[in-house]
């Protein structure tokens, strides 16, 4: 057995953000045996997702080609793939921790008499998987034995997405035998958390606020503050708990996994809950009145002083700044 392969989800036609994180965790895993990952693309007419797959920083492309892939269903999918592992027999199979994976995953590692090391948020030398466990309070390293691919899923938001690439990739079709029979469910209308949902994850910049904002009616100070960085506003739980900002706006393992340029937290003290879900951030401002808040473990920068003469001040200056 050889080789890592990623599976790459398409949303609207187009490669999602979270499988080039997932194809980002899948090169680091390469890179220990001093290769390229190999991509896979499932549907029914792959080729725009094959050529689109091809410009990154893989090897070659499969593509998994069936009439009956043309819409995700659970039992198309792991046919599909468990056909093609068990004629390619790679090594490693990476997937983006994602709904569809989370609900053919399980069934195609059972077929394979594996197991699916889950929400994987960083790769170590062996190779070693790391999970969070409650709620981020605690790390568990996980590696694979015996024989048989190993199968891993990474957390949305965990590792960063390769930048484009001009890779003369092979691409090769792989035609499952799949028969009508054996498509047990009919697919519906793709999941959706809510019809108005903030997609966090590709802001470019973040400025999300805490309880130390007290109130509601402070919120403008810090809104303003994301205009003038033309920033995204987020929040911590108990913000969205308490309804002032909406659900969709949180960031936090119950909320949403971020990894923006700029993440600045403003009055946030840093519970671990908030922490899993920034911590990836490449840059991490923190302004809060509290010396000790564990928000200044992971900021590369700090501001130890009251927001509310901070935060107006600072926007002041960038305002000034960019006329």
């Amino acid at each position: 057995m050889s080789g890592v392969y990623v599976v790459l989800e398409d949303r609207g036609g187009r490669i999602s953000r979270i499988s080039w994180e997932a194809l980002a965790a899948a090169n680091i895993l390469a890179a220990q045996s001093g290769s390229k990952a190999n991509a896979i693309v499932i549907g029914a007419q792959t080729e725009p997702l094959a050529q689109e797959s091809a410009s990154k920083a893989v090897a070659k492309v499969a593509r998994i080609e069936h009439p009956l892939l043309a819409q995700y269903t659970s039992d198309g999918f792991r046919a599909a793939l468990e056909q093609f592992i068990r004629a390619e027999s790679p090594a490693y199979l990476v997937f983006p921790h994602s709904y569809q994976v989370r609900d053919y995953g399980p069934a195609l590692a059972a077929r394979l008499g594996r197991v699916l090391i889950g929400d994987v948020t960083a790769i170590g030398a062996g190779p070693v998987f790391i999970r969070s466990l409650m709620q981020g309070r605690l790390s568990g390293s996980y590696s694979s034995s015996g024989s048989g691919p190993c199968l891993v899923s990474v957390q949305s938001g965990a590792f960063r997405a390769d930048a484009a690439e001009t890779s003369p990739a092979e691409i090769a079709t792989f035609t499952p035998t799949i028969d009508a029979s054996q498509i047990r469910t009919k697919p519906g209308e793709p999941f959706r958390g809510t019809a108005q949902t903030v997609d966090l994850g590709s802001a470019q910049l973040i400025v999300a606020v805490g309880r130390g904002i007290k109130e509601a009616d402070n919120l403008p100070l810090v809104q303003d503050l994301a205009s003038a960085l033309g920033a995204e506003i987020a929040a911590s739980r108990p913000i969205c708990d308490n309804g002032w900002l909406p659900i969709e706006r949180q960031v936090g393992s119950s909320g949403q996994t971020v990894t923006p340029k700029l993440y600045l937290a403003v009055g946030i003290s840093g519970a671990i809950q908030h922490l899993v879900g920034m911590k990836g951030s490449q840059c991490i401002v923190a302004i809060n009145k509290d010396a000790e808040a564990p928000i200044f473990e992971v900021a590369d920068y700090g501001i130890v002083g009251d927001l509310f003469e901070v935060v107006p001040a600072l926007t002041e200056a960038i305002k000034s700044a960019r006329q």
